[in-house]
């Protein structure tokens, strides 16, 4: 049975990832030129600050130093999280998506722009923005019904403190 790469540098590398309390979500590897580029990208349901990173990187490092997994040629080691506007795959990451804007492809066609509500096993709701004055309304995606998801980015949104101090 034949692996790739990246299957056997995950399986060697995810008990390691998983042991700092972090979930390993992607293992890529580049050529750039004449160099190679090993993409680790791992996260965790209260993120990874830039200690636990060095620390993960520094493990990863010596692991792969033990082991010919790279092969004998130079590469270089990227350890990072992921970013701003993730693209949400499994479960967990619906979860940590919780309250974030959201842009959907629906199985059905079109798209929706809506924020997380709750992460159920068999789906999510969410709430879509209202347009011109109207209010959201809340509607029920089940994950079978989603073909892509991306967090989206906000610049303008108020956090839920501010929200409160202008209601009081």
């Amino acid at each position: 049975m034949s692996t790739t790469q990246s299957e056997r540098l995950r399986e060697l590398l995810e008990p390691l990832v998983s042991s700092q309390g972090l979930d390993l979500e992607e293992v890529e590897v580049d050529s750039v030129g004449r160099k190679r580029v090993l993409r680790v990208v791992v996260d965790s349901d209260e993120g990874a600050d830039l200690d636990v990173i060095a620390d993960v990187s520094r493990a990863l490092s010596a692991k792969l130093d033990e082991t010919d997994a790279m092969g004998e040629g130079e590469y270089t080691l990227e350890v990072g999280t992921p970013g701003a506007e993730r693209e949400l795959k499994e479960h967990r990451h619906y979860v940590r998506a919780t309250d974030r804007l959201v842009k959907f492809q629906l199985a059905e066609g079109g798209e929706l722009v809506a924020r997380i509500l709750t992460v159920e096993d068999d789906g999510i709701d969410v709430e879509v923005p209202g347009v011109k004055g109207r209010k959201p309304t809340a509607k029920r995606l089940a994950f079978e019904d989603i073909v892509k998801a991306r967090v989206q980015v906000e610049f303008s949104r108020k956090n839920k403190n501010e929200e409160n101090a202008e209601e009081a």
